[in-house]
């Protein structure tokens, strides 16, 4: 049985829409993946879904989701790096990943974070595998 995940960040723009689609490529089968926001943004930042192309995810068709659009409840839940206060979604097991977040600056600082978050999700679908989570 697939676990079901939500990264969680503040606008859902990048780093958590990131994790979405790199958990959706490298972990389908043992990842239920969901991704949310705690504020309305208007898009998905342009560099984020080029840098991620460049890894062959298509985030074409994402948008920003709030909490309300995600699962009431989930197995595990990542933040991407709070900035004030970490959101509360009822959940199993939570961590949270301290990402920087790459906004605002150049199209480098948004491939080091997709590097990082594509190690980590990885690492996360690893330790799902071998029942660790």
């Amino acid at each position: 049985m697939k676990k079901k995940v939500a990264f969680v960040c503040v606008h859902n723009s990048c780093r958590s829409q990131m994790a979405e689609g790199l958990a959706k490529k490298l972990g389908s089968d043992v990842l239920e993946a969901y991704s949310a926001g705690t504020e309305n943004y208007p898009e998905v930042k342009p560099l984020a879904v080029q840098v991620m192309e460049e890894e062959g995810v298509d985030m074409g068709g994402y948008y920003p989701k709030l909490l309300s659009d995600i699962p009431k409840e989930v197995d595990i839940l990542i933040t991407m790096g709070c900035n004030v206060a970490c959101p509360y979604v009822p959940c199993r097991y939570r961590e949270d990943w301290g990402i920087e977040d790459p906004s605002g600056g150049p199209i480098e600082d948004y491939r080091k974070t997709r590097n990082i978050v594509k190690e980590k999700v990885m690492d996360l679908i690893q330790r799902v595998k071998s029942k660790q989570i």
